[in-house]
Formats: structure tokens, sequence, C-alpha cells
């Protein structure tokens, strides 16, 4: 690297230290500090001490806009997978456990206990899920050792330990996630003339920059910053077409689904349209596996500074304003979504 170029560096570091607010435009992805070996760091832009990563672009200011430019009937549709689903899930998880039972009086009185792993299906992926496996470091350079694992209590909600809830996913609930939302049905694109789609979701596929430009373009949607895109991929059109066995083998063959290509023109896509965060109905969001050599999406995305929903049903066949809850838990690295689409 040259003197020049170190200056550079310096000085964007410099500039972000000070840290973003919403009369301030963001860096471009070509304008963020390179950490280590990978461009792009969007670390200190809200700050060394922020926790929320793009879920602070969806401000009060964003999201009054959204509703009064966006609602216009008032129907809401649900966007999120029922927590049963996959019952057989991928990525060697947990499979989802559901219990009804009666209470006293017998058979009139009822709960239900349900055991699941928060990443079995339907769900948001958190700062503590993925880091920068390189450099051992979650969001903000904060190092993976330093956030505890293992089984979580509180018997005390007034004295916890601010480690146990360092990066967690309850930091974007108590936020709140919501804000306009933008889909974009790569499976309509791809199949509006009637061919079929031409790849299998199933299988190992690149959805590159340049699709995602091309639908955006052929359904008329533009971006704004604090977006939330939402990509139809097929995924889950695949699972209701398919046989049972099918789909009781997904779970025990290799893991291979269309998703985001992983290169440094997607991640400048992501970054400079400025997207509060980007949700998939695919399992992985990214292509999978990534190429040899190729760094997985999910640690500059997760470790640098952008949410990433999987699973998501995506029903909503057109932008809107969408409500994008999570499960408040304390010290999470993921959680079950409450997502919906309000048009």
């Amino acid at each position: 690297m040259s003197s020049t170029d170190r200056l550079k560096g310096v000085a964007q570091h410099l500039a972000l230290a000070v840290g973003w607010t919403s009369d301030k435009a963001l860096p471009t992805f070509d304008e963020l500090p390179m950490f280590n070996d990978f461009p792009g760091c969007a670390w200190q832009v809200w700050g060394t001490e922020d926790q929320l990563g793009t879920v602070n672009l969806l401000t009060d200011e964003a999201v009054k806009k959204a509703a009064q430019e966006e609602i216009r009937t008032g129907k809401s549709v649900c966007l999120n997978w029922p927590i049963n689903f996959p019952e057989k899930p991928v990525f060697g998880r947990k499979a989802p456990e559901h219990l009804t039972k009666t209470r006293s009086p017998p058979g009139i009185t009822r709960d239900d206990e349900i055991h699941i792993n928060t990443q079995s299906g339907t769900q948001w992926d958190g700062m503590r899920h993925f880091g920068v496996v390189k450099h051992g470091v979650f969001y903000n350079n904060t190092p993976t050792t330093s956030v505890p694992f293992g089984k979580v209590s509180f018997p005390d909600p007034l004295n916890i330990d601010p480690s146990q809830l360092k990066l967690g996913i309850q930091n974007w609930a108590q936020h709140g996630i919501c804000g306009r939302g933008v889909l974009l049905d790569l499976v309509s694109y791809f199949t509006a003339s009637g061919s079929p789609l031409p790849y299998d979701p199933w299988t190992t596929h690149a959805i590159t920059v340049e699709d995602l430009k091309a639908c955006a373009a052929v359904q008329g949607t533009t971006f704004r910053q604090g977006d939330i895109l939402l990509l139809r991929v097929g995924f889950i059109r695949k699972y209701y077409a398919s046989s049972q066995a099918e789909k009781d083998a997904l779970s025990g063959r290799p893991e291979t689904f269309a998703g985001i290509e992983q290169s440094e023109d997607m991640k400048r896509f992501l970054w400079d349209n400025h997207f509060a965060a980007i949700a998939s109905d695919q399992p992985a969001l990214e292509r999978w596996p990534p190429p040899n050599n190729v760094p997985h999406m999910h640690q500059t995305l997760l470790g640098y500074v952008l949410p990433l929903p999987e699973h998501f049903m995506n029903n909503a066949q057109s932008s809107g304003h969408k409500a994008m809850g999570n499960a408040n838990c304390l010290g999470g690295c993921a959680s079950p979504p409450n997502a919906a689409a309000l048009f």
C-alpha cells in the first residue's frame, strides 16, 4: 500500500469516527476503509459503540415518510413463514417442536410449549450469528471471545451483565424495524414470458447485481435510503411444489441453494443503495456454498453492518410499507420474525 493510500485510509477513519447523523450523506462503498484484507468496512459510521448497523437508517422521519407515501388501503399481509417449517431443517439445525399441553380443568385449558432453533426456519440473522471468520470479530471489531455463549439466564432484569447483551438481537427489536419495503420478485421476472425458472432454487446458483437491477427496471422499482429489500428467489415456492419425500430428503442432502453472488459489486450495490436490511425466501440469502476461496457474504454483511432475514415468505407482490419486527430475545444471535407488509 502506498503512503497516499495509507493517508487516505487514515482520513476516512477520522471522518467516520465522528459518526453519522440523518443530515449527513453516507460514504459510498469505495469511500469506506479496509479492515485488513476486507474492503468496505462500515464500522464507526455510527460510532464505535453502535449495535444497530444499518437499522440506524430507520429513523422516525423515514418511517413517517414511508407510512404517508406507501399505505393506501390499510391491508396487511404476513411475510414470515410459520416457525413449524421446514419440519426437517437444513444446515443440521434442531427441528421445531410444538407441544400442546392440557391444564386444569383438563381439556378446556391448554398451554403451548415450543422448542426451536431460532434459525431453523423463518428468521432474522443477528450480529452475533456470523462474524469476520478470518479475524475472529463481530460487528464494530468486537472479538468473538468477548461475547459469551451457553445457557442464558436473567434472574434479575434490573441487574444484567452488559456483556450478555452486546450485539444481541434485542437491540433491533427494541429499536423497531419498520420502514419502506421494496420487493424484487425474481421468480416473476424470470418466468414472465411463460418460460420455467432458469435455475433450481435448491441448487447452487448466483443471483447477480445485473439480475437485481434488471428486475427492478422491469418492475419500475426505485430505491431510496433506508429501504428494506426483499428478494423472492423461489425456495418456498419449490418447497410447496415438492413431494413429501423431497421435502423430507432436503435436510439430509448437501446444502446447495440459489442466492446473491459473493462479489465486491454485490456489496457495493447493497451499501451504495443504503438498504436498512435485505431479506430473502432462501435459507442462506447468498449463493450456497460460496465458490472455493471466496469468503461468505454473511461475514461482511452481518460482521460489518447489514441485517439479513431468511426464509421470508414475501407474499406481498409489490412494494409497500413493511413492519419487520423480531422477537425481543436478550442476547440472542437470531430470532423468529414478526413481519408484515402494510398496503
